[in-house]
């Protein structure tokens, strides 16, 4: 299913066409007047400057929630980096047998974790789940199978190194879930508009270049800041720096 607040490009693209229907609505309105009183177009910069100012404090709102959800999956790659490479190391507690093979799951894991950081195709990105639902429930029954057998404290210790690299996962995968509210970018865009509005009223220039300034700055915040909220469809998104670190190491390993 398309989601326009996936797309930056198209959300802007978007909005600055809604933002330029407003400026001319605006423009229309005031042509339509006849011999508009002064006195209105007073109040009018008074309701622009107000309406400009909360419009500014929208943006900075909502491009505050976005750069907050950025660093927190930034945050949770580093840990859930972290978590595989100290359960590579714990499963040398396992027998030999169990770790060989815990250890060539850990690293077909990485990679399926890697490539879900990187691929934007949908279909390909269902596999990289189905696959990575596959190896957690091998290596937990790799994990769990040894120290059901023989509980040893040593075992517990892998189990739970089994468990943060799970929980990991599943954080970081709810932090990119995690997405500016759409009721939020419905106040923008309507907050946006009726600056615009507002601007094209009580615009004395008429020119058509005017009509454009204040949509194209609008629109160029909604995409900075659609693009930081977008995990796999911005330019700015969170490359799996630890994970490819952690795989070179693993591989010279």
């Amino acid at each position: 299913m398309f989601n326009l607040m996936s797309h930056p490009v198209f959300l802007s693209a978007v909005s600055i066409g809604v933002f330029w229907v407003g400026a001319r609505i605006g423009a229309f309105s005031h042509a339509r007047q006849k011999a508009p009183d002064e006195s209105i177009f007073e109040d009018f910069k008074l309701i622009l400057g107000a309406t400009l100012t909360l419009m500014g404090l929208i943006i900075g709102f909502t491009f505050s929630m976005a750069v907050s959800r950025y660093d927190q999956r930034k945050n949770l790659e580093e840990e859930e980096a972290n978590a595989i490479g100290t359960e590579y190391v714990r499963v040398d507690l396992l027998a030999a047998t169990d770790a060989a093979k815990m250890r060539t799951l850990l690293k077909s894991y990485l990679d399926q974790r890697i490539q879900c950081y990187k691929t934007s195709d949908e279909q390909l990105l269902e596999q990289i789940n189905l696959q990575t639902a596959q190896l957690q429930s091998e290596m937990w029954s790799s994990v769990s199978r040894p120290a059901s057998e023989q509980p040893t404290i040593l075992g517990a210790l892998v189990i739970a190194g089994m468990n943060d690299v799970l929980n990991s996962q599943g954080y970081a995968q709810a932090a990119w879930w995690n997405r500016i509210p759409v009721a939020a970018w419905c106040l923008l865009i309507i907050i946006g508009m009726f600056c615009n509005v507002l601007v094209g009223y009580v615009a004395r220039d008429r020119s058509a270049l005017l009509f454009w300034i204040l949509p194209l700055v609008l629109a160029i915040s909604v995409f900075l800041i659609a693009d930081i909220d977008s995990p796999r469809h911005g330019v700015i998104r969170v490359k799996p720096q630890n994970l490819e670190s952690l795989a070179n190491s693993l591989r010279s390993h």
